[in-house]
């Protein structure tokens, strides 16, 4: 029994990472095929992408090799992402539509490579189980359950949706 449940774990894992092609190799890949098909905007948001990541794995080597993980890419996409978020900000109140639009459709690509993030309501109800279990009560207690949080949802929700449910649930 030992044996086969390893061979189905081993087997299972391999499984998931062939399925969850890692979002870096799926970057380079849909790059290649925007050179492709000339999709010139695409190509752009792409390269940008792949030399964020490149300097990102140029900052984490050690002993002259490095490897992002798919959490360190979706950090990175997730810093380009919020990029955009700002800039769309920026450009609506300059009443630049034209940029505001030019900077939502990169957002659209660089969100495509990201996984679905939880809704506000999805926080909330961790939030909720964070902070009563960790006894918070006032917004005194806002650092420890924030950074709680944090933790537990890289990846998996922005960090201003995530302060602004805690904000309310310790009010």
């Amino acid at each position: 029994m030992g044996g086969a449940f390893f061979y189905e774990l081993i087997r299972s894992s391999t499984i998931l990472k062939s399925i969850l092609m890692a979002i870096k190799d799926q970057i380079m890949a849909d790059l290649k095929q925007a050179m492709k098909d000339k999709e010139q905007d695409k190509l752009r948001v792409l390269r940008s992408l792949k030399s964020k990541l490149l300097e990102r794995e140029i900052s984490e080597r050690k002993g002259g090799e490095g490897e992002l993980s798919d959490e360190q890419t979706i950090e990175v996409l997730m810093k380009a992402a919020k990029q955009r978020k700002e800039s769309i900000e920026q450009f609506e109140k300059g009443d630049r539509s034209d940029l505001a639009d030019a900077e939502k459709d990169e957002l659209e690509i660089i969100n495509s490579y990201l996984p679905k993030m939880l809704s506000e309501e999805e926080v909330r109800d961790i939030a909720k189980e964070k902070i009563e279990e960790m006894g918070a009560e006032d917004m005194s207690d806002m650092g420890q359950v924030m950074g709680a949080l944090m933790q537990e949802l890289k990846g998996k929700a922005e960090g201003s949706v995530v302060s602004k449910v805690v904000k309310e649930e310790l009010s």
